[in-house]
């Protein structure tokens, strides 16, 4: 039971020291996903409202009886802040009691929403890539880029990354510092066709767009390819997406939602979501030779299946500052 005669303040330094491993992180999604493949939560599309072009404050709220996880976050992701020396994306998570309703937390949502974004990616693949794949293509540099690469390494026996990024000096810094963290070798190229065309692994993180750039072209995706759209479409053109065998998203409502809203006005509909594949409610890969594609839109389910155990390691190691309701 948490503590909930008061309300524990979470940094983002607090959260990236209690933070649980990839692994731990993926088989946690793994387990809300199944849940919510059998009915078992509770998660309303989230609302947003929106101050700028291209950037968004969400509200998202989930409850997930099984982890006894209820609460929200509060979310935003301005492109433009990179320039101003600010982060993409910013917020907040608050927990609350499943049985008072009362919150007992409030945490910094900068790391739980990378590493849970990492996990989704690594649990699509588990069920949609080849797993001979050694091979990967990393289209965005950022903290997506990073944490998708390191939730991939842990599952494929990757040889060789080929990571670009318009921004050259953030492409530099991946590469060495990937690279050295990793033991793997990391390649950058110039163009982005290079680092989908030689790749097993393709992810795709730059800032989301209602009206995507469309950078990949039909035929650049080689058959057997799986692909983590972190970033809806964004990079995607049309003929490129009519070239996948199967679609997955972590949850087609939500989905819907947004292509209500202007998004996904070239994308074919899902024919899968994740928690239908963790349940095997519907097969994964069918073909070796299958171009496979996830376009998981980051829903707060996964953010309520980490966050729990953040704050359990989190009190377990003395961190936080505890503030009076």
């Amino acid at each position: 039971m948490p503590d909930t005669t008061g309300l524990l303040y979470l940094s983002r330094a607090d959260v990236e020291r209690a933070g649980p491993d990839m692994p731990t992180v993926v088989s946690l999604l793994e387990t809300a996903f199944r849940e919510k493949a059998a009915g078992r939560v509770e998660m309303p599309p989230k609302p947003g409202i929106h101050t700028s072009h291209d950037s968004f404050i969400h509200a998202m709220p989930a409850y997930i009886p099984a982890l006894g996880a209820a609460g929200v976050k509060w979310v935003s992701g301005y492109p433009e802040n990179q320039s101003r020396g600010l982060p993409y994306i910013s917020g907040l998570i608050v927990l609350n009691d499943v049985v008072t309703g009362i919150p007992y937390a409030v945490m910094d949502c900068t790391w739980i929403t990378a590493a849970r974004t990492g996990a989704a990616t690594a649990l699509a693949a588990m069920h949609l890539a080849r797993p001979t794949s050694e091979t990967a293509g990393i289209l965005g540099c950022g903290v997506q880029g990073r944490i998708n690469l390191v939730a991939l390494a842990g599952l494929f026996k990757l040889r060789r990354v080929f990571a670009h990024d318009t921004r050259q000096e953030a492409q530099e810094s991946f590469v060495r510092e990937m690279g050295e963290r990793l033991g793997i070798e990391i390649v950058g190229v110039d163009q982005p066709r290079a680092a989908v065309e030689g790749s097993d692994l393709i992810v795709t993180a730059g800032p989301i767009l209602l009206h995507p750039h469309a950078t990949i072209l039909e035929g650049w995706v080689r058959p057997g390819s799986f692909v983590s759209a972190v970033d809806f479409d964004s990079y995607w053109s049309a003929g490129a997406l009519r070239e996948f065998n199967r679609i997955a998203t972590d949850d087609r409502e939500q989905f819907a939602y947004y292509e209500r809203l202007g998004y996904f006005q070239s994308t074919p509909p899902p024919d899968a979501d994740l928690g239908e594949l963790v349940a095997g409610l519907k097969p994964g890969r069918g073909r070796a030779e299958d171009r496979t594609i996830a376009i998981n839109l980051g829903i707060a389910l996964e953010d309520m299946a980490v966050a729990p155990e953040v704050y359990r390691r989190a009190v377990g190691m003395g961190l936080g500052t505890r503030l009076a309701l």
